[in-house]
């Protein structure tokens, strides 16, 4: 295996990381996330969906936050926004 094939494997791994440990800390909330480091699960649903247009695959907004958010966005915002 080359690599850039590691590395792309590494960097796979360590973003399925995040998505689980943000997923699994549901009481952290978004605006705490963007007051500390910047971005939230939106913004990373939003870099899903760019990279996801980049590779020509089409995933909408929506299908990206459940992804993100490990459910729909509504059942999220609804069981755990504060």
């Amino acid at each position: 295996m080359e690599n850039i094939d590691i590395e792309i494997q590494l960097k796979s791994k360590a973003f399925d990381a995040l998505i689980k440990h943000l997923q699994d800390r549901t009481e952290v909330q978004n605006i705490d996330l963007m007051n500390l480091a910047g971005f939230c699960r939106n913004c990373l649903s939003k870099w899903y969906v760019a990279a996801a247009k980049e590779e020509g695959v089409v995933i909408d907004y929506e299908e990206a936050r459940e992804k993100i958010y490990g459910m729909p966005y509504e059942t999220w915002k609804k069981n755990f926004q504060k």
